[in-house]
C-alpha cells in the first residue's frame, strides 16, 4: 500500500472525536488523497469504516498503530 497523503493523530481522543476530525480534514484534501487516522479508541475500528460507508468515502485498511486509511472519493 502506498504512503498516505497526510496523517491525522487522534490518539487519546474518544468517540466521536476521531470521526469528527476525519470528516473535517478529509473535506480539505483533494479527491484521491489518502488520510491515515491514528486512533487508539477501540470504537474507531467500527466507527471509521461505518462513516466511510455512510459518506461514500473509500475505507482502505486498518494498519498497526492502530491507524485507519481513508481515500477521499468526492
Amino acid at each position: 500500500m502506498s504512503e498516505p497523503t497526510e496523517v491525522l493523530d487522534c490518539r487519546g481522543q474518544r468517540c466521536p472525536l476521531p470521526v469528527i476530525a476525519l470528516a473535517r480534514r478529509l473535506s480539505e484534501l483533494p479527491v484521491g488523497a489518502v488520510l491515515r487516522v491514528r486512533a487508539d479508541d477501540p470504537a474507531a475500528a467500527v466507527d471509521i469504516p461505518a462513516w466511510c460507508r455512510l459518506r461514500g468515502q473509500e475505507f482502505l485498511a486498518a494498519t498497526p498503530g492502530p491507524a485507519y486509511d481513508v481515500r477521499r472519493t468526492h
